[in-house]
């Protein structure tokens, strides 16, 4: 039984370590595009409902909170 939830841990920590991975990555790359455009923010942008840098950081954001569960967000 130790063995089954210690897989199960470590499965979940792989998979929060690859959200944080994510959401690390794409705000880099946004921070990125800010740089190259002379921007502080994305709200300075013209772009910026149409913006797939923007729009992966959202969605890394979202997925990071709520670790793949629909609706569901982890706070801590």
């Amino acid at each position: 039984m130790e063995i089954g939830k210690q897989f199960l841990e470590d499965s979940q920590n792989t998979q929060r370590d690859s959200y944080t991975q994510m959401l690390l990555s794409s705000k880099q790359e946004l921070q990125q595009c800010q740089n190259q455009h002379g921007f502080s923010s994305c709200m300075q942008c013209h772009s910026i409902f149409e913006c797939q840098v923007r729009t992966r950081y959202v969605n890394a954001v979202y997925e990071s909170m709520n670790r793949g569960q629909v609706g569901d967000f982890d706070f801590n």
